[in-house]
């Protein structure tokens, strides 16, 4: 599984290291293993050092030739734990940008506390119609996709964000004042935007931080932007796709970073007093 994911990466040396445990439990050497299981010398070794990713088959016949047959399922869903973390854009958006925004609304609906984390964009249930279309139009050209349901997209993005306004819906969301300094859209896109912000805030299912310019970040600096959806997962976005975490010690530890991203923020007024600069001085352009 070729993947820039460093987390991705480590669950698969992770796996590796424990099959190489079930091996030696079961007395077994490399060498023991491949001439039973009818593989190449090497192969053994590869998959316990994370270079090669087993199949699932690889991981029943490794286990039954371990004497570990009952550890076949459990390895099975680490397996694809480790498979499903990294997912890139291109595989995600082959088919069309409505599809993409479609794929998340049962997440987004089942999902009742909402913890974002963002240095780079207004995230997307706080976004005005314009700052979308500026945002998904950026996509299209810079990974070169078609651009013929670019509209419906749109609509999709602007559909789920009924999520703000009904049920149970919580979402405490978390940003970096160059957030608000980053003139997606042009001039008038954000202004329209931050003032949506300054709307959007006062909403009561949504907690809005800002984490000031110089304020000391000795303890928690500037991170990838993400989203916590409840305690079940959490997507990191990077430049060539986004993270998948599941695992809950890695699920726990953005926990603790976005608390301590949340406690450098300011909110209410002094937040406002931030986005009222913003616009300021976006108007004096």
């Amino acid at each position: 599984m070729a993947t820039p994911s460093s987390s991705a990466q480590q669950a698969l040396e992770a796996l590796g290291v424990r099959l190489r445990e079930i091996r030696v439990d079961g007395g077994l050497t490399g060498r023991d293993l491949a001439r039973a299981a009818g593989w190449h010398s090497s192969k053994v070794s590869k998959i316990e050092h994370g270079k090669q990713t087993p199949s699932i088959e690889d991981l029943r016949v490794w286990s039954r030739h371990c004497g570990a047959a009952g550890q076949a399922d459990d390895l099975v869903a680490s397996l694809r734990a480790a498979e499903g973390m990294f997912i890139e854009w291109r595989r995600m958006e082959r088919t069309g940008l409505k599809l993409a925004q479609q794929s998340v609304v049962p997440l987004w609906e089942r999902t009742r506390r909402f913890r974002i984390y963002s240095s780079w964009l207004v995230p997307g249930p706080l976004q005005t119609r314009a700052y979308i279309s500026a945002v998904l139009r950026s996509t299209v050209d810079r990974r070169g996709l078609p651009a013929d349901d670019l509209d419906a997209a749109v609509e999709v993005r602007v559909e789920k964000q009924r999520v703000i306004h009904e049920g149970d819906h919580r979402f405490a969301v978390v940003l970096e004042e160059s957030v608000l300094r980053q003139p997606i859209g042009g001039p008038e896109t954000m202004v329209g935007q931050l003032g949506h912000l300054l709307t959007a805030g006062t909403l009561p299912s949504v907690s809005l931080g800002v984490v000031p310019l110089g304020v000391d970040r000795s303890g928690i600096w500037p991170t990838e932007g993400f989203w916590m959806f409840d305690d079940e997962q959490v997507s990191v976005e990077l430049v060539s796709g986004h993270l998948r975490v599941t695992q809950a010690p890695e699920v726990a530890m953005y926990a603790d970073v976005f608390g301590l991203l949340a406690s450098r923020a300011v909110y209410g007024a002094a937040a406002r007093a931030l986005i009222t600069s913003a616009i300021e001085a976006l108007d004096a352009r």
